[in-house]
Parts: C-alpha cells; structure tokens; sequence
C-alpha cells in the first residue's frame, strides 16, 4: 500500500509539474500576443500617419509653390495666347482602303537591285 501511495504521490506531482508549464506556455503566449498587438497598433498609426502627410504633400497648392520655387518658370504672356481660328488645318485623314507603307514605297521609286546576284541570274 506504501508503494502505491508513493505512486500516486509522484503521479500528482508530475501533474502539477505538466499544469504548471501549461499555465507558464500560456501566460508567455499572451505576453507574445500583447506585444504583436502592440506593434499592429504602432504599423496602423504609422500608416495612418503617412497618409495624412500624403494628403498634404499633393495639394496643388504646395505643389505651385514648389514649381515656382525650384523650376524657375516664367509666367505665360498674353501675347502668346492666339484666336482658334487661326489654327493651321487639321490633316486629311487617310483612306481606310489606302496602304500608307505602300504608298511611301512607291514614292521612293524603283530601287536599285540590292545582291551580288543580278537579275540575269533569277530563275523563275
């Protein structure tokens, strides 16, 4: 009876030994996911951060400035400013049906023969 008092006694110890790293692998666990919880919460206020600073920096307002002062660009002349009306024509369009390769072929002319071979040498 001695032995198995011993036994269940080594048992229960071994047991609470088993709980206790349990409850240690679950306290280390939580402490781990505070601290990711933590970290998303820093990313997100981050991200939260530069797209405020986005918004700000493409306002068209700052980007005038920043043109003015470092493109150094002069500001248009009235005199440069023309009616519609005197706008050269628009180009005719071309054909659909027409071949505008063929066309600039046949405006270069019947080229020289290119080759060592002439056209004595060609059979049909």
């Amino acid at each position: 009876m001695r032995l198995l008092h011993i036994l269940m006694i080594g048992l229960l110890v071994g047991a609470a030994v088993w709980v206790y790293e349990i409850k240690l692998d679950s306290a280390l666990q939580a402490e781990r996911l505070a601290k990711l919880r933590g970290e998303l919460r820093r990313e997100r206020d981050a991200v939260a951060m530069l797209r405020a600073e986005w918004s700000r920096l493409d306002t068209p307002a700052r980007i005038q400035g920043l043109a003015q002062r470092h493109l150094g660009l002069r500001p248009l002349e009235a005199v440069k400013i023309d009616n519609l009306d005197k706008l050269p024509e628009r180009p005719a369009a071309p054909r659909p049906d027409a071949d505008p390769i063929g066309g600039m072929i046949d405006a270069i002319g019947d080229p020289a023969p290119i080759g060592s071979v002439g056209s004595a040498g060609i059979r049909p």
